[in-house]
Parts: C-alpha cells; structure tokens; sequence
C-alpha cells in the first residue's frame, strides 16, 4: 500500500477549498481514511497557502478559489491530487499541476441535468418576459391585453459547446419545436449520429455562421484561452437584431461590457448570466439590475441531486486515483500526474503491453 502524509490526526488529508462539502462526499472521504478540512468561501491565495502549509494534503478539493502554481508548491511534497467539484477546471493550473506531476480530476457529467435545466429556466422566463411581468402583478397591473411575449417554437437556437450539458439543452429545444444550430469545434468529425452531433440539431463549421442564424445563444463551453471573451462586441452584433443570450457556462467566455451595451442599444432583448467575470458579483454591476437581464448567483447547478453528485464524484476521483483506480465517472481524469498509484499502474500496464 502507498504511504501518504498524514495529517495532524494521523490520516492523510483532503483540503477542500470551500466552507462546506456535502455530507455524502465527506462520509465516502472519512470513509476510505481521509480526514476532510474546509477552508472559508471563495478563499483568497493566502488562505489557501495557509490552509495547506498547515495540513499538508494529499489532495486538494477544489470548490471555490483558484489553485495555482503557488498553492501547489506549497502543498509539496506531498500533494498527489487534485479534484475539481463540478466539470469546469479554468479555476485549476492544469499546466503547473501537470509539471509537478500533480494528477487533476473533475466530476465530469455530474452536473449536467441540472445546468441544461437552470439554462432553460432563464431562456423561458426571457422568452416569456417573466420577471417583468411578476413585478407588474405584484405592483397592481393586469396586462391581460396589453402585454405580449415570444414563442419558443420556430426560434432557431444557437449552442456552442456541445458537451453532456449542450447537447441536453438541444434535447429541450427539440421538444419546443426550436430549430437546432450547434458550433464545437473540439467534438470528432464522425462515429458520432447524424450530422457530427451526439444529439438533436445541425452542426455548422464556424462561430460566426452559427451567430448570424441564431435568435437565442446558449453558451455551454469551458472557459481557456481560446474562449476567454469569445463573445465581445463584434459577435454580439452578428447575432439577429432581437436576439436572446443565456450563459451558464462561464463568465469570461462574454465580455460583460460589450453585453450591457448590446443589451442598451435595443439590438439584444435580453440576457440570462448565471455566471459571471468577477464572482461574487460586485455590487455596482450592472449586470445585477439591469431591466433586460435575468441574473441568478452560479446557481446552475445547485441543486440536491447536482450538488451531492459533483461533490461525491470529485471525492470518488481523489479514492480511486489513490488507490492506483480509474474513478467512476466517464472523462474524470484531466492530467495523470506520475506521484499516483494510479499513474504507476498505468506506466506498468503499458510496459508489459509493449514488452509482449
């Protein structure tokens, strides 16, 4: 059996960069003999650094906060891995990670049902002019005759990112009678159903044609390099003159600027951001009040059986991985670093595979 550090009650440690972890995740940690310390929420890089020059992990459960170089070296020697509560792993280094032979995990698909569904909830409730017209019932109004919403059929809808959650949003829309556009240049050109999609809907070839037929973006990409502000001025104004916005993807993927101006001069109708550039969002945003915008606090994938999902994947990840297993979840394992059992294992499979 590998020998880990261990923590200050003899049990090696899992750092969880959060206030809290279900409960469900900590018993499976307890469990399989890791003790589990929380930090406070969204802890800065000081706390982190302290939080693991105290307890000295051997893996880290990101949550909240931004793992970087720093964190990592700090954590040394004995981190071995780290796992991502939820699929988005922009708030992870993965290349500082990958150096330091770091293994990186996510709870990849755990969440997806509940993001697809949060997603729609926003794109109805803009299509229907919800929260505008719940205020004016509360303020005295009956707009019986006078107000009038969008239909959801026959609105072509634009999903880029095509993953476990994009591909579930085009299943809803299917089922309104939308007319299906989906960009992702990162899914194989074939083996997959008809029209390159492992879903309902037409792939096209670039951003911009997908923007130019779109009456509704839904964004459903991970937040890099190649997407950070992948959706500015210049795209914004491809989009059909009326258009709908709705990211519940990552709040960096549009440029918030650029999207309070589309949404000022008339030519978006509105917007539903569920994440944001800056998290918590700060006070004088904008975006927190804007007549147009339909705002809810990264909640998307808040709910019962969302939230116990990502959390028990992400602790699944870190006790198979340390145990020198696959963990559970299809696409869990982001980087393989060579300080798990797991690595070692799979260098030794390959070895005698080629010996032979």
């Amino acid at each position: 059996m590998t020998a880990f550090p261990h923590g200050r009650d003899g049990r090696p440690t899992v750092v969880v960069s959060a206030a809290a972890l279900a409960s469900e995740a900590t018993a499976l940690l307890e469990r399989a003999g890791y003790a589990v310390v929380t930090t406070t929420a969204y802890p800065s890089e000081a706390e982190l650094l302290d939080a693991v020059r105290e307890f000295r992990p051997v893996a880290l459960l990101h949550r909240q906060g931004h793992i970087n170089g720093a964190v990592l070296d700090a954590a040394a020697p004995g981190l071995r891995v780290v796992a991502r509560h939820g699929a988005g792993i922009d708030g992870i280094d993965i290349a500082a990670a990958k150096a330091r032979g770091v293994t990186v995990v996510r709870a990849a698909g755990a969440n997806s049902r509940a993001v697809a569904e949060h997603a729609w909830a926003l794109l109805l409730s803009l299509l229907k002019d919800l929260p505008s017209i719940g205020a004016g019932m509360a303020g005295g109004k009956w707009e019986k005759t006078s107000r009038f919403t969008r239909d959801a059929e026959g609105r072509t809808i634009g999903i880029v990112g095509y993953g476990a959650i994009g591909s579930k949003v085009a299943g809803y829309a299917e089922a309104f009678g939308m007319p299906v556009l989906a960009y992702d240049p990162h899914l194989p050109g074939d083996g997959l159903l008809e029209g390159g999609l492992p879903g309902p809907g037409e792939r096209v070839g670039s951003l911009a044609d997908l923007l130019a037929r779109a009456d509704v973006l839904s964004l459903h990409c991970p937040l890099s390099a190649e997407t950070r502000n992948m959706i500015g001025a210049a795209e914004l104004a491809l989009l059909p003159q009326g258009a709908l916005l709705v990211n519940a993807a990552r709040g960096g993927i549009v440029n918030e600027a650029a999207l309070v101006e589309a949404l000022d001069s008339g030519h978006l109708a509105g917007a539903g951001v569920d994440v944001f550039e800056t998290e918590p969002l700060p006070q004088d945003s904008r975006l927190r009040n804007h007549p147009k915008v339909i705002a809810t606090p990264h909640i998307a994938a808040n709910t019962p059986r969302g939230a116990v999902g990502m959390a028990t994947g992400a602790a699944d990840g870190i006790i198979q991985v340390l145990a020198g297993r696959l963990p559970a979840l299809k696409g869990a394992i982001v980087t393989l670093g060579e300080k798990t059992p797991l690595a070692a294992g799979h260098a030794a499979d390959h070895a005698a595979t080629h010996a032979a």
